[in-house]
């Protein structure tokens, strides 16, 4: 007999979980922000500077936007037009 043996369960066999991502989905500059809301990057720095629009954060002196943030800013949005 060896030394050692290799003793194996019997039964079922369990199959590991599948690995969810670690990795975040990566923040969006205003260039993204303006052109998944298909605007001009200006109106984006205007509705900052208003207190408009999705929220973004500064990093470093980059300015950036959690993309799910954004998508649930826009959903949000009041679909009526607007009275004239």
């Amino acid at each position: 007999m060896a030394a050692y043996e290799i003793v194996r369960p019997v039964g079922q066999v369990q199959v590991p979980a599948p690995r969810t991502p670690t990795r975040p989905e990566r923040c969006w500059g205003v260039e993204d922000v303006a052109a998944f809301l298909d605007v001009p990057v200006r109106t984006v720095y205007e509705w900052r500077r208003t207190g408009y629009g999705p929220r973004g954060r500064r990093v470093g002196r980059w300015l950036r936007y959690d993309p799910a943030e954004v998508r649930a800013w826009f959903a949000d949005l009041d679909d009526r037009p607007a009275a004239s």
